[in-house]
């Protein structure tokens, strides 16, 4: 089963699937984070704040490389956003190509259910490699939410609550708790 924790930025997402792998499942990295490390260190131009088509499309690409990788394994795969993010995105960014964008994600099915972060102004940072503002990622939440729902997905929102206490909730949610 192939599971997805997305939502908002600074929403503890990658905390969470940090200690999930911890525990012992399989993950699937953020892709905007692995490009954005990417293209910093060669000097690219496939960066949120300098080309951000050329950034999503790339999210995209390694999205459904990823996809594709986990769904040959057996294995409880949680991905820390997944190519619905990245579909969403890029459909929001090119409007007049979102029906095209969003027919590929008929090809790509995640579990049903899926984990939204929501958006917590307290945990929120910027980074090198997130320059958004806390607005945006609360607009980008709204999207998403929208964006999944209307792909047949249920919604499991998270507590905002300790890490431990995530795991735990994650876990009873798929009938893996101990």
């Amino acid at each position: 089963m192939l599971f997805v924790i997305s939502g908002c930025s600074g929403g503890g997402k990658t905390t969470l699937v940090d200690a999930l792998a911890e525990r012992g499942f399989a993950i699937s990295e953020e892709p905007g984070r692995t490009i954005v490390r990417e293209e910093l260190s060669t000097g690219g131009q496939a960066l949120p704040w300098l080309d951000s088509v050329l950034f999503v499309q790339k999210c995209v690409t390694l999205s459904i490389q990823r996809f594709d990788t986990a769904s040959q394994s057996p294995a409880v795969t949680f991905f820390d956003r997944s190519l619905i993010d990245a579909i969403s995105a890029l459909a929001s960014l090119a409007p007049e190509n979102a029906e095209q964008h969003l027919r590929i994600l008929t090809d790509y099915r995640y579990a049903r259910t899926v984990f939204m972060a929501p958006p917590w102004p307290e945990n929120f940072k910027n980074d090198a490699e997130r320059r958004h503002s806390f607005e945006q990622a609360s607009a980008e939440y709204d999207r998403l939410k929208t964006d999944y729902a209307n792909a047949g997905y249920t919604l499991v929102y998270l507590p905002k609550s300790s890490v431990k206490e995530r795991v735990e909730f994650v876990l009873q949610h798929i009938g893996l708790a101990n």
